[in-house]
């Protein structure tokens, strides 16, 4: 059964509403614009936005079809104002020795920070991970110097568990770590 997010509200620190859903075809438009001004906000998306060139329209379509259409991966939406303000996805493995485990990934634009988005994505995504039941494990990445995300991560209960150096390198030549950061589920 796919792992499609039924639309949910909630109240931002702010008192706008917020929903949160998976993406439809009607979103696309706004999910190019978000890729391309999240690439601009920091250093901290692994993309620039001359790169955001390759994402288009039917390559958008497709990837919502895959996310839609799956009992193993989901993609969330957060939308205010009708504006894309955050997206995250849950990835959890289809191999037999790595089906305990799930990726997840999450991104918000600058003008929606610290008004607890993040936290209700993460939330939604912990909530899918424990409803599938072979997975005990999230991961995720979180570049050196991302304090803030690294905060929220370790508030939602993430743990560095390793290192990979010198895995990212910015335009300037400089060279940042990325950690794996896990959370282990209570089964």
């Amino acid at each position: 059964m796919p792992l499609t997010i039924n639309e949910t509200q909630f109240t931002l620190k702010d008192g706008r509403t917020a929903i949160l859903r998976s993406p439809r075809y009607e979103d696309i438009e706004g999910l190019l614009e978000y890729l391309y001004i999240t690439a601009g906000e920091t250093e901290f998306v692994l993309r620039y936005p001359e790169e955001c060139g390759k994402y288009t329209y039917e390559g958008e379509k497709a990837i919502i079809d895959r996310f839609n259409a799956s009992d193993r991966e989901a993609m969330i939406l957060c939308i205010v104002d009708g504006v894309i303000a955050g997206v995250c996805d849950i990835r959890a493995s289809t191999n037999i020795k790595t089906r305990h485990r799930a990726a997840v990934a999450i991104a918000q634009r600058r003008d929606f920070w610290n008004l607890g988005i993040g936290t209700k994505m993460f939330e939604e995504l912990i909530r899918i991970a424990e409803s599938l039941d072979d997975v005990i494990q999230m991961e995720l990445e979180v570049i050196e110097g991302n304090d803030r995300a690294r905060h929220l991560y370790e508030k939602m209960g993430f743990r560095i568990a390793g290192i990979h150096p010198n895995a990212i390198r910015l335009k300037n030549g400089t060279l940042l770590n990325v950690y794996l950061m896990i959370k282990e589920l209570k089964r």
